[in-house]
This record gives C-alpha cells, structure tokens and sequence, in this order.
C-alpha cells in the first residue's frame, strides 16, 4: 500500500488563503506568556485513587469519582450485560425511537430516588441546566441567580432571552432586594447551586426556598456536586436540608459520584412532560447506550445498600482538609469533599499543579475566567477510594511544594 493511502497518515490542507482563524494563535500565545496554557492530562489506565497521567503514577485529587464508582464490580458487570443483550447503542433521539425500556426505568429510580413525581435524564449536566432553563422561560421572565453559579446555568439563562439579575454569593438579603423591585406577576426563576464546584461550599438553599415561596419564584437547584455526597444515601442538598417539596426543579449528575455519565432534571409530571416536548438536548440528541443507562442503575443499588462508602468518603474528607489547615493552606469556606488550595495569582497556581504533579500529585490548576483573577487555586477532590496512606502522601507533598513556592 502507498504511504498516501495509510490510515495512519496526517492529511494537510493546503493553505490556499490567509488563515482566518490566526487571531486563536495569539489568544495561545498570551496564555502561554501569563503562565495559563496548559496541555491535556492523558489518563492512561482507570480513573482510580491513584492512575497514571502522562506516563507518571499520582494520586488523583482532581477527579469527580467521589466514591469510586467508576470501577466498582457491580457497575462494571450491568454494563457489559446490558451491552450483551441490548447492544451499544440506542440509535435514536428519545423523541422518535431512541427510548428504551431501560431509560424509563432509570427515570423511576431515579424519581423515587430523590422523592419528586418523576424525571428526565439527559445526556450531561451542562445540557439538563442549559436545556431546562431555556426550555421554560421566555424574554418576558426573569431570573434571580447566584453569581457563582454553573456556566451551564449562566449559558442557559442567556439561551432563554429572560433578564438575568445577578446576587451576590449566597446573598439571600440581596436576592430579597431584587425580588422586592419586580412586579408581582412576572415569571421569576430563582436558582442556585447546592454544591458550588470551585469553591466546594454549600448553597443558600433554605434561604432561599423561602425567598422563593415569599415571592411566587420557580425554585430550581443544580445539585450536581451533592449528588451521592449529601444527604441520605446521596439524595443531594434538598434531602440535606429538609427541602423535599419546596424545590420545583432539581438537577442532578450520573456522571460524578454515580460513576457513568449524564445528568436528569427531578421535579412536578407536569414539568418532566414539559421538557420532553420543549428541552432541546433531550430531543436532538441521541440517549444514552444501555451500558450507560445499566451502570446508572447499578450505581442506585450501590448508594441504596452500601450507604458505608459515603461515610468513607467523608471520613477521608475531613483527614486530608484538617491535613491541609495544619499545614497552613488557604482552603476558603469548602464544605464538601472539594477543597480548593488558593494561590492568588493564575501563574502561581500552575506552578503549584505542575510542581505536584512532578512530585506524583494530580490536583489541577484552575484560574480566570474560571474563578476570579486573585483567587486561583488548585482543586482537590477526595474520594471514597483514596487510602489514608495515598491522602498523607498527597499533604506530605503539598507540604514539600508549598514551602518550595513560598506558599506556605
């Protein structure tokens, strides 16, 4: 066979004009000049405690595996089963023919699960906030929303035309203020993380459900990041807080601590009917594999009858976050299992990944736009499966690099 001809060979397109997309060259550059560029981690076995990135052996703290659920026996067995009887694919969106018996029954797990009426899944989080939002509001509504609040709730405020007024983090006060200036019979969505994902801390959710009532709001919460990790057997912040039935619309993931992917909208028949006519991802995207669909479900029986592995992961939580205080590390007001280390300045928060990671500890950098330009950080995330030999091994580095960096 000609060389032309090998499937592995780099095709090139010649350059017949000025190229218009060059001005992407100099975005990179200037990253690459404050410090910000960074090359992808290549994961090359499981996403384990400890997994090998690059070549390199390191404990993974910047996973959302947060009770190792992506390699437990029992998810990994209904995958290959259901993939066996049922194939890899479903072929279809929902709305024609791409729903399966399956999918219908991780949606009534789901919805008893979590103790509302009933569910959708979609194929992501980012699309069941995006989708969601957009679906039920129009340019005449309003909403009231959390400035630290998920980009896929921004990108979905944004999609819907309503008008977006921003409070301040976990301001229930200023929220009141902006609600007490529009008129009574506008369409009001108030919405808020449960777990914010940079900051790790916990949402204002009662207040706020208050709020809601107060005013007549849509109460809507992205419980993404409490999903398996609060409340009773992962049942998320409602649940945490005793908010059952005062929370209209709940999303969650499949794709954190559950182990598999995707993420559902839970709340009233009427909404999920709703967004099975109106939410865009669910009907111009394909639904999820049955392998996917099966894990899901495996992983409900894990949350349902081994609750223990929850309290492994907050066991380890609370060692490697009174770990990193003794140290002297700025870990902010986290909540969770999600501690982020504040550096300061985008460029110092890279070098603290990038000096972990040679060390043999994967904790990520995160800086602008991400998370404002003076509180940069690196961001840890715990789990159920990490050892308490893995977790000092990670301090005794953090330990090592931040008095080499001056960070502590």
């Amino acid at each position: 066979m000609d060389s032309s001809d090998s499937s592995d060979a780099v095709y090139t397109v010649p350059l017949m004009r000025s190229d218009p997309l060059s001005f992407l060259g100099t975005e990179l550059d200037s990253l690459r000049a404050q410090g910000l560029y960074r090359s992808l981690r290549i994961l090359e076995d499981r996403q384990q405690a400890t997994s090998h990135f690059d070549g390199r052996s390191v404990v993974n703290l910047s996973s959302n595996n947060y009770l190792g659920l992506t390699t437990h026996p029992k998810l990994v067995e209904r995958a290959l089963a259901a993939t066996k009887e049922l194939g890899v694919g479903s072929g279809s969106v929902r709305s024609i023919a791409g729903t399966m018996a399956i999918h219908m029954e991780l949606e009534r797990r789901l919805a008893a699960f979590k103790k509302t009426e009933a569910v959708v899944v979609f194929q992501s989080g980012f699309a069941a906030n995006a989708g969601t939002v957009s679906a039920i509001l129009t340019k005449d509504d309003v909403i009231i929303s959390d400035e630290l609040n998920h980009a896929s709730i921004i990108d979905g405020c944004r999609l819907s035309k309503a008008a977006i007024k921003v409070f301040p983090h976990k301001d229930a006060d200023a929220a009141r203020k902006i609600l007490k200036e529009l008129p009574a019979a506008q369409r009001k969505l108030l919405i808020t993380d449960g777990v914010f994902s940079m900051d790790g801390d916990l949402g204002a959710v009662p207040e706020l459900c208050a709020l809601a009532e107060e005013f007549g709001c849509i109460m809507m919460v992205d419980d993404a990041h409490a999903s398996g990790v609060f409340g009773k057997n992962g049942r998320g912040t409602i649940d945490h807080f005793n908010m059952h039935g005062r929370v209209d619309i709940q999303v969650g993931t499949l794709s954190k601590a559950m182990g598999a992917l995707g993420g559902y909208v839970a709340g009233s028949k009427t909404l999920i009917e709703f967004l099975y006519h109106r939410a865009r991802p669910f009907l111009f995207s394909t639904s999820h594999p049955p392998s996917v669909a099966a894990t899901c479900l495996a992983a409900l029986d894990v949350l349902e009858q081994e609750p223990q592995i929850i309290e492994t992961l907050w066991d380890n939580t609370r060692f490697f976050k009174s770990g990193l205080a003794k140290l002297g590390f700025n870990t902010g007001l986290s909540q969770s299992p999600i501690t982020p280390v504040i550096a300061g300045e985008g460029s110092r928060a890279m070098q603290l990944s990038d000096r972990l990671f040679a060390e043999g500890v994967f904790a990520q950098g995160i800086a602008f736009p991400t998370v404002a330009r003076d509180r940069a950080r690196v961001r840890t995330i715990v789990t159920a499966a990490h050892t308490k030999g893995e977790l000092q091994f990670a301090l005794d580095k953090f330990s090592k690099v931040g008095k080499e960096i001056g960070l502590i």
